[in-house]
């Protein structure tokens, strides 16, 4: 028996969004909580924010609508002007698509079913496939995933971030874990974790091949004042059950952390936000560097820089070590506090970064600075260029 695939309306969307971004729950929490998938909960986010200046700006929206429709109705004529010669076509193609094998078809509506118009259910009665076959049927992050994730940050940020997904799999597999390696490295790319030394690529945070890649412009690079070199990045922060995501742009003159936020999904809002704040706050950098993740090649945060001339570099192909002043900056972070604190709900550990990272760029002492603090260097250093 097939089953029957759930429907949610406008309001019950709007209602999780809403939930998400206020960020007092995890995705995986929100998720489990509505019995359904963290992929159909970003997705609404996007949408929700895509059109969110619709709610000021009606006149506009309703004008669109209306010239919307005017062009249909001049489409609908040459449409039907086309229907006969359309419908022989699709009959053709109907019986080309009848005569392959059962993997074939499967294959083929997965595929397509996030572009095309034609819902699953028709698709599935074209192929003559049971419909059933193709719904995956969501689960919340185990306990022993979760457990496993957080291992894998311990041994990153502890024992050694050269670890890939083979190196990591013995470490837990010597830890006591049962687990495959093809289950390594995929939570191992949930967490955006990768080895930090040049080898082909195979851990990081997804790549959008259809976004312009730059190249990397601190090679030899003398960085000698503030706002010369900005770098941004993501990282994975633990709390009792479940997880969260933590943007952070620094300053590599002075290591200050310029602005940071956090989010219980890795998207694209997550690092345009930051980067919007730490230019409000700081004003802007000469080049801003990060690595090849599609948050940062995206269209939107590459408009942003570009829109204030900005000069973009990416680290090189599998080189976290490009970014080697944010990656420290993490690992101090989760080192002396993270860890040491173990969070037991998302508004403590909002609470505990906020009040880490003023320690940090006001009170600690730096080594790479000569034992200055940060956000001292940082000042100083602004108030003798200008």
């Amino acid at each position: 028996m097939s089953r029957k695939k759930r429907t949610f309306s406008p309001d019950f969307k709007t209602k999780l969004v809403l939930e998400l971004l206020s960020g007092e729950k995890t995705i995986a929490q929100i998720a489990s909580k509505y019995e359904i998938t963290a992929k159909s909960l970003i997705t609404w986010k996007k949408k929700f924010l895509e059109n969110a200046s619709m709610a000021f700006d009606v006149g506009k929206a309703t004008q669109s609508f209306k010239e919307e429709i005017a062009d249909l109705k001049k489409e609908n004529d040459a449409l039907a002007k086309k229907l006969g010669k359309t419908t022989i076509e699709k009959d053709w193609a109907v019986g080309k698509l009848k005569s392959l094998d059962s993997s074939t078809k499967r294959n083929l509506v997965e595929s397509k079913q996030a572009k095309t118009a034609i819902s699953l259910t028709r698709q599935c009665k074209i192929m003559e496939i049971n419909r059933s076959n193709m719904y995956y049927q969501p689960r919340p992050i185990s306990e022993k995933d979760l457990m496993i994730m957080n291992r894998i940050d311990e041994v990153y940020t502890d024992i050694s971030s050269t670890y890939g997904y083979r190196f990591m799999h013995q470490q837990l597999l010597e830890d006591g874990f049962s687990i495959g390696k093809n289950k390594v490295l995929k939570l191992m790319n949930k967490i955006g974790v990768q080895a930090i030394f040049p080898k082909k690529r195979k851990l990081t945070s997804i790549k959008n091949h259809e976004h312009k890649i730059y190249p990397y412009l601190l090679k030899k690079r003398e960085i000698k004042q503030p706002n010369q070199v900005w770098s941004g990045d993501i990282t994975y922060l633990r709390v009792q059950g479940g997880f969260m995501y933590l943007a952070a742009i620094i300053d590599w003159h002075s290591r200050a952390i310029l602005a940071w936020k956090l989010s219980n999904t890795m998207d694209t809002a997550l690092v345009t936000d930051v980067l919007k704040e730490a230019i409000d706050l700081h004003g802007k950098p000469k080049i801003f560097n990060t690595d090849q993740g599609s948050q940062y090649t995206s269209k939107e945060h590459t408009k942003i820089l570009k829109a204030h001339k900005i000069e973009i570099s990416m680290n090189g192909k599998g080189r976290s070590i490009d970014n080697i002043a944010i990656e420290r900056f993490f690992r101090t972070l989760k080192y002396d506090d993270i860890y040491i604190n173990d969070y037991s709900n998302i508004k403590e550990l909002r609470t505990g970064i906020d009040r880490f990272m003023d320690f940090y760029n006001f009170n600690r002492f730096h080594s790479a600075l000569d034992y200055k603090k940060p956000m001292d260097v940082y000042r100083k250093g602004r108030l003798k260029v200008a």
